[in-house]
């Protein structure tokens, strides 16, 4: 689509946040046309929580969901269906009964280990080249973003109260 087709390239910084969905979700798109030659059981959002796990071993649904910084109910989601496949594992904690921790089976430390050499560097080559020139500085304004946000919500930015 040209620009002039296409609003919220025309409308700058108001849109910021719709254009950064569109991208996320053409680059979901895109990544799953990669992983989904490699097992099309496991839904492309679900690998970096996998990652997370392999990463850090057993985690609970709210340690997943700030690592991560996603909603806990899609978490929550995400670790069932895996636990469906068989490749997490949701048992209490050992030291607090009252935590349920989510861990990778052998099963899900077999696959992350085939993912982390067959097709995760695939798709990280892929978004390199793309981001190619810039990918460096486009992290390092996302993260300048993230952490703005964390700072003050945009309904504090608007310099009048808001109606």
């Amino acid at each position: 689509m040209n620009e002039s087709g296409d609003i919220l390239r025309t409308t700058g910084l108001l849109t910021l946040g719709s254009r950064f969905r569109r991208l996320g979700e053409r680059l979901q798109s895109e990544t799953h046309a990669i992983l989904s030659g490699f097992d099309a059981r496991v839904a492309t959002p679900w690998h970096p929580l996998l990652n997370l796990l392999d990463r850090r071993g057993a985690l609970s649904v709210g340690e997943i969901s700030r690592a991560l910084g996603l909603a806990q109910p899609g978490i929550t989601r995400s670790v069932a269906g895996l636990a469906e496949l068989g490749l997490v594992a949701v048992g209490r904690s050992d030291t607090d009964a009252r935590v349920t921790l989510a861990r990778l089976t052998p099963e899900g430390r077999d696959f992350v280990a085939r993912a982390r050499t067959e097709v995760w560097p695939r798709v990280e080559r892929a978004v390199a080249d793309l981001c190619d020139g810039f990918g460096t500085d486009l992290l390092d304004h996302l993260q300048t973003i993230e952490d703005r946000l964390d700072e003050q919500p945009l309904s504090l930015r608007t310099g009048k109260d808001t109606p």
